[in-house]
């Protein structure tokens, strides 16, 4: 039975896929996760998509866009995490002073969050904004 949850995760693993479409199918039909939304393009890649299971969420989107993040991704290594944080400019200001490589400063999204991207020394890409989406989940049958 499908419930909402009172309080958003503060972190949502994101990720790029070849065929974002395909990769929704999956999660959804055969692992069971929860399509809560799905941003296309006028060229029907996915822009966005938030798909949830239990209390947690995964944010996707098609590989091969450009901007900042698929640029970020090409090189990266095998996962982008978001952090929703309270202050995107004090966490930005830390991670700077504390030799964090950036990759896209603070940037107000048309979502209405506010963002910036570092990546650690392993190549992974950590996107820290505002943003914190309520989510539907799904139980988890094998607690049945």
């Amino acid at each position: 039975m499908a419930g909402h949850v009172d309080t958003a995760p503060s972190m949502y693993p994101t990720l790029l896929y070849r065929d974002a479409r395909a990769a929704i199918t999956l999660l959804t039909e055969a692992f069971g996760f929860t399509r809560n939304a799905v941003y296309e393009s006028e060229d029907g890649s996915v822009l966005h998509a938030e798909l949830s299971y239990g209390n947690g969420a995964v944010m996707l989107g098609s590989r091969g866009r450009g901007g900042p993040f698929d640029e970020a991704m090409a090189g990266a290594g095998p996962v982008g995490v978001y952090v929703v944080v309270r202050d995107t400019d004090e966490h930005f200001r830390r991670a700077r002073e504390a030799g964090a490589e950036i990759l896209l400063e603070p940037t107000n999204q048309d979502y209405g969050s506010r963002d910036y991207m570092a990546r650690d020394h392993e190549g992974n890409v950590w996107s820290f904004g505002t943003y914190a989406p309520a989510i539907e989940t799904a139980e988890d049958p094998a607690s049945s």
